[in-house]
């Protein structure tokens, strides 16, 4: 009969599986366990084997609950099981030379990428290196960067410096693989203390990504400096740019109430509102969203934006930037087709 407690073979349920079960009822339990420390591939594993559960009858439990007591009675001593986590488990207690040090030498050990050293800096610890180094060097670290993770970087920067860093993208199309991994290398042993495939985005796309995440200001002052200096590469820059007043461009009308889902209400409300006050091209694509949503969904919005209180500019530019990152992440997992960059 369907739903029907039965007794499994305790000899044939896998470890993972146990380890499931007991997951299971220390969450039923109301346990708070640190499961996003494990390995991805633990965690992945983990959560298949407990979709993978359906009803165990109690002598099947007690029995996995009593084996891992024992186990768990048997363990004297943990370690930290990992070279990253025991530096962080010696973290204040060796020197940053000896740490930099041992960086090196796994790296050079398991032939693993450098690169992985250099960009686990923090935006505020990479600054040094948009001081002391090229702009061409620069530009190839902004590149290797996560797109947001860039754009912290580049907002920490003085404004020509930026400009200077974001035009000589222009010139790492054609940069090889070994140059870039010598580079990676260099700056892990210069700043924290392999062969790496060339970069699959034009120069363009790469600082326009940046430039997405990054405030109006920042994104106005680089893009007017790259007009100025290089109008052909600026150009493509402007093109790659996506704000939320490019949106009844970019946006086909179908497509709206697609990415809708996947807006944090609060942004939503935040984004039109603020758009909808500041007039001109934002107020236009705020009006673009709402025209093309479900009437009900609309009217509802509007209330909202009616009620909301004074939005601070910074508040305004975050939940602009949050609608266009969904719309962008709808895109990338092929939910939604963007329709191609403007042409003058």
């Amino acid at each position: 009969m369907a739903g029907t407690p039965t007794s499994l073979p305790r000899t044939d349920i896998t470890r993972s599986r146990k380890a499931a079960m007991v997951v299971q009822l220390l969450l039923r339990s109301g346990g708070d366990l640190p499961l996003s420390q494990l390995p991805e591939a633990a965690q992945v594993r983990l959560t298949r084997e407990l979709g993978a559960l359906n009803i165990i009858d109690k002598e099947t439990l007690n029995s996995v609950v009593q084996e891992f007591a024992r186990e768990l009675a048997d363990v004297a001593l943990t370690a930290p099981g990992s070279f990253e986590a025991a530096l962080k488990s010696l973290e204040g207690r060796i020197s940053a030379g000896t740490v930099a040090r041992l960086r090196e030498e796994a790296a050079a050990q398991s032939g693993s990428d450098p690169w992985t050293i250099v960009l686990k800096l923090t935006p505020e610890e990479m600054l040094p290196i948009t001081d002391a180094e090229s702009a061409e060097v620069c530009a190839i670290v902004l590149s290797k960067l996560p797109t947001s993770k860039a754009a912290s970087l580049l907002g920490l920067m003085p404004g020509d410096r930026a400009r200077r860093i974001a035009y000589a993208m222009s010139k790492t199309t054609n940069v090889k693989s070994d140059a870039i991994a010598r580079i990676g290398t260099g700056l892990a042993q210069q700043y924290c203390g392999a062969s790496l495939p060339a970069f699959t985005d034009s120069a363009e796309h790469r600082i326009g990504a940046i430039l997405n995440s990054t405030p109006a200001s920042t994104r106005d002052s680089v893009l007017e400096g790259l007009l100025s200096q290089d109008p052909t590469f600026g150009e493509g820059v402007r093109k790659a740019i996506f704000t939320f007043a490019d949106i009844p461009a970019r946006l086909a009308t179908p497509e709206v109430p697609k990415v809708l889902r996947n807006i944090d209400p609060a942004d939503l409300v935040c984004a039109l509102a603020s758009a909808t006050e500041m007039g001109g091209l934002l107020a236009t694509a705020a009006a673009h969203l709402l025209d093309n949503m479900s009437t009900r969904m609309a009217d509802n919005l509007r209330e909202e934006m009616s009620e909301a209180s004074k939005i601070r500019q910074s508040d305004a530019e975050a939940a602009q930037t949050a609608v266009v990152t969904a719309i962008r992440a709808a895109a990338d997992a092929g939910t939604i087709t963007l329709n191609l960059d403007n042409e003058d």
